[in-house]
């Protein structure tokens, strides 16, 4: 069972929303996309500051939607999202020292999706470093340490965390000695989430249930995006031009986090339009064509705006 509830309307709305875009976009193939959409009908429950409590939060089941929601796939720099909340976790507890690095560390790995910043945060919460290959003894002890991440989010007991795997840094070009061994020879070692795993986690950010009611906060404080122009506009690692929040209009609240790579192309928001109600969508396209195509992401959302007004 989802942490949402499925809807006729959700239901009926959101495959629409797909064929219009296999319709526009006829090359991208049926198995290319995955897609889960949570909407927050009133009394709305989510950016409250943390006003309910955990146990409170959770008995309360939104409605959603989802295509292929439970596939697993290569999330690229979606993974930050997950080390985030490890990462807050850590520091929550006392389980690594606080310091100044690390918070530059944590906010380039989530503002700026950057892909050293993401190496340190994983160094820190597992105890571990890249290196030369490691012999036999060692290593598994490394791998073991690695591991910490997904075992973290096995303890949660939730169920669309059962087949996720968040033990991998994010690289440019490709890992090498220790790393490339771990990864595996056919890479089935990867990270790899689903569309549901991550809409479940970045719920529970907005819902001020992850980690503690200011860890919350503090999160989403480095996921809010500015929808000005110059913004979408800014050369580099842009992760509004091409993705979810590149067509709002500036008074559209958002907060996000975006992953691409040559062979995938992501993102996962929570928005908050003028004149709907709140909602979450997360969006993975996969193919070595559609990766570089900036028109997908904003197209499924712009369809997702307008079913929003129809919503009743």
């Amino acid at each position: 069972m989802t942490f949402f509830q499925k809807n006729e309307q959700l239901d009926k709305l959101g495959n629409d929303i797909l064929e219009a875009t296999w319709q526009e976009f006829p090359e991208l193939a049926r198995n290319q996309i995955a897609l889960s959409w949570i909407v927050y009908d009133p009394p709305v429950l989510v950016n409250t500051g943390g006003a309910l409590s955990a146990e409170e939060f959770w008995k309360h089941q939104v409605r959603g939607f989802s295509y292929r929601g439970v596939e697993r796939i290569y999330p690229a720099g979606i993974a930050s999202l997950f080390y985030l909340v490890a990462i807050e976790e850590w520091l929550e507890n006392n389980m690594t020292p606080d310091s100044g690095e690390l918070h530059r560390a944590i906010k380039e790995m989530i503002v700026n999706s950057s892909n050293d910043a993401l190496s340190l945060v994983v160094d820190i919460l597992s105890g571990t470093t890249s290196g030369p290959e490691l012999p036999a003894g060692p290593f598994e002890t490394w791998k073991f340490q690695r591991n910490i991440v997904n075992r973290y989010f096995q303890s949660l007991g939730w169920q669309e965390l059962e087949s996720i795997n968040t033990n991998q840094k994010v690289w440019g070009d490709g890992p090498y000695g220790r790393e490339r061994a771990f990864i595996g020879e056919l890479r089935e070692n990867r990270n790899m989430l689903t569309t549901n795993a991550t809409a479940k986690l970045l719920h529970s950010i907005i819902g001020g249930v992850a980690v503690s009611a200011v860890r919350s906060q503090h999160m989403m404080a480095m996921m809010k995006r500015t929808l000005e122009s110059d913004e979408l506009s800014r050369e580099g690692k842009n992760q509004l031009r091409g993705f979810l929040g590149a067509n709002f209009p500036k008074e559209t609240k958002l907060w996000s986090k975006a992953g691409w790579d040559t062979q995938v192309h992501h993102d996962a928001a929570y928005i908050e339009l003028p004149s709907a109600s709140p909602y979450l969508l997360v969006v993975f396209t996969e193919g070595k064509t559609h990766s570089t195509n900036q028109e997908i992401l904003p197209f499924v959302s712009r369809q997702v705006v307008t079913a929003m007004g129809k919503l009743g």
